[in-house]
């Protein structure tokens, strides 16, 4: 049985992830996922990625 994963791109934000039980960054390391939804880094510059840590609010006008 497949698993259905949505993915919904935040226009200046993050890129929302629902139903996935891991994420693999671009390096190859497995991030498990605990919650239902998570908010993955679009802007490059989380302190937590893959994870989004809000930073693109602060850097709007800049963003990658």
């Amino acid at each position: 049985m497949s698993r259905v994963v949505r993915l919904q791109p935040c226009p200046g934000g993050p890129l929302l992830v629902r139903g996935a039980d891991v994420i693999v960054d671009e390096d190859g390391a497995e991030h498990p996922v605990t919650r239902p939804v998570v908010a993955l880094c679009m802007c490059d510059r989380s302190a937590r990625k893959p994870w989004c840590d809000a930073t693109h609010k602060a850097i709007r006008g800049d963003v990658r």
